[in-house]
């Protein structure tokens, strides 16, 4: 995944009015990701080629061998990909599909303007791809504020197979692993 891809996000702005700050990064957030689901429209893309991908379809794939707790680590945005729940909330780049998610993502945005600690995310790995355990709505923020990394309780993924390109494609993968 590019950086111009997941670099859509810009700091939150200071106008002095926390509230009316968070308001407008989760307004331009769904902005984004409405014009991002007419353009693949346009250009006739099958209609999950934004979906958030699923950690079950790639172990599926690939074959589940294990797994090891990493603990805590700090992880760029750009490496998470997907969840581990079916999510319809939010797009593969974590931008909000609904504003059903609307209140809890402006509380945990102001929250995270005031200063107050925000626990790390939760994250399963497999090679250098990320998918969210818990703290969807936390990435969903840390991506439309232009954050590059992500504080992150890591557990790794061991698989069968190797996730490359090759695998991906024989899987039927490299559509949804790929921008």
């Amino acid at each position: 995944m590019g950086d111009m891809a997941r670099n859509e996000g810009t700091p939150m702005l200071d106008t002095g009015f926390p509230r009316a700050d968070v308001e407008n990064v989760f307004a331009r957030a769904r902005r984004r990701q409405v014009l991002a689901a007419l353009a693949h429209r346009l250009r006739r893309q099958p209609p999950d080629s934004d979906r958030i991908l699923p950690l079950d379809e790639v172990v599926g794939a690939l074959g589940w061998r294990g797994e090891r707790h990493l603990g805590p680590q700090t992880i760029r945005l750009d490496t998470i990909v997907g969840t581990v729940d079916s999510r319809h909330d939010f797009d593969r780049h974590f931008r909000p599909t609904t504003n059903r998610v609307r209140e809890r993502w402006e509380q945990l945005a102001l929250a995270q303007r005031r200063g107050a600690a925000i626990p790390p995310i939760e994250v399963y790995r497999i090679g250098g791809l990320h998918f969210v355990n818990d703290g969807h709505h936390r990435v969903s923020i840390a991506a439309a504020t232009g954050q590059q990394t992500i504080d992150a309780y890591v557990t790794e993924i061991l698989t069968t197979r190797p996730l490359n390109g090759t695998t991906a494609a024989a899987n039927g993968l490299t559509h949804q692993l790929n921008p």
